[in-house]
């Protein structure tokens, strides 16, 4: 068998170690006698799994004692719904910045109960963040509520637009970062929440991670049901019901796989290294290729770019696969191409698809 470099934008590549030590455990977890995924959630065995997860992602992220970690079922689309419901009252003012699609998704997830403020719209095809002179705050709002890296438009709060954490005062500020946690140190303590789907850098599909300062836990939020209340869920370690175990135990490989190769520290410098390389081929290739996105806050983890010829589309894709080069096509959103470099994809795979794209531009050019 020979694996492909994937470039898909989620489900993502995981890292080929974990995936060959979850074929083993799929059998028998240790010497249980059972599959991992025939346990019970409560059992000592699970429970050992649960534990090791939390502490290992405590130490990946470095996250203060003074917050909980939730690891959820469903993707980040259901804790936009969630945190609205759990941290904002009705009534009370909520402020969004939209940079991308995924910005924009979250407001479809509010109640009307709540005030929507838009404190700042990119707009205009996003390709760029919004200074942060210019965005129109509210006093006293629930939290303000930004995406750290829009996994389409290929557009990250970087260093170089100002701060990856923009100052928000009193306001706490809650961001999504399914597409780039992990990638690079964070400050936890800069945040109010962090919530990420697992299905990028984190694991598999289908379970979510939520860091959440405790102080917040006491806000009353909008009525809703038990299952949906992240005290709770907090109170009953993120099992109020069976948690998705398979899904829990593969993104705990992964926590132990990323910590192995060196933290976040690693990832960030490798990140510099494969963003550079691919922004680099496309800046060079004389318009052959082009990415769209302002300099300063363009994706190390999503990057778009479109070929000046569209109708050449279907050949770079298939000429791409031949070449063991998967998950390329854009988003229906943008259309054009988009190579997701994730941690679990190795500097070699996007030197592969550099030297695929300058092939292909040497005979299609």
């Amino acid at each position: 068998m020979t694996r492909a470099y994937n470039f898909a934008p989620g489900p993502a590549a995981l890292p080929e170690s974990v995936l060959r030590q979850a074929q083993a455990d799929m059998l028998e977890w240790g010497d249980a006698g059972a599959s991992i995924v025939e346990m019970s959630h409560r059992g000592p065995e699970f429970m050992q799994v649960a534990h090791a997860a939390e502490a290992d992602l405590r130490t990946l992220l470095a996250i203060p004692d003074d917050y909980a970690v939730l690891f959820l079922p469903g993707g980040a689309t259901t804790q936009q719904a969630l945190i609205a419901l759990n941290f904002a009252s009705a009534g009370q003012t909520v402020d969004y910045v939209i940079t991308g699609h995924w910005g924009r998704t979250a407001l479809r997830q509010l109640t009307p109960a709540l005030a929507l403020n838009i404190a700042a719209d990119s707009g205009d095809g996003y390709r760029t963040i919004p200074a942060r002179e210019t965005w129109r705050l509210t006093p006293g709002a629930a939290y303000v509520h930004i995406t750290a890296n829009e996994t389409i438009h290929g557009v990250e709060f970087r260093p170089a637009w100002g701060e990856t954490a923009p100052d928000t005062g009193d306001v706490p500020l809650f961001a999504d970062f399914s597409s780039s946690i992990a990638s690079e140190p964070i400050d936890i303590s800069r945040y109010g929440v962090i919530y990420a789907g697992a299905q990028k850098n984190l694991g598999p599909v289908g379970i979510s991670v939520v860091i959440v300062r405790r102080d917040l836990l006491e806000r009353a939020g909008q009525p809703r049901a038990d299952m949906f209340t992240y005290a709770l869920q907090a109170a009953n370690e993120s099992m109020l019901n069976t948690p998705p175990t398979w899904n829990w135990y593969l993104a705990g490989l992964v926590f132990r796989w990323m910590l192995d190769e060196g933290g976040t520290a690693e990832f960030d410098r490798r990140s510099d290294e494969k963003s550079a390389l691919l922004y680099g081929a496309i800046d060079a290739s004389g318009g052959f290729y082009r990415n769209d996105v302002d300099a300063a806050v363009r994706s190390r983890m999503n990057v778009p770019f479109f070929l000046a010829d569209e109708a050449q589309n279907d050949a770079f894709l298939s000429g791409a696969r031949e070449a063991g080069l998967i998950g390329l096509k854009g988003h229906r959103v943008l259309g054009g191409m988009r190579a997701s470099i994730y941690n679990a994809m190795p500097v070699d795979g996007v030197r592969a698809l550099v030297a695929y794209m300058q092939d292909f531009q040497q005979r299609h050019g």
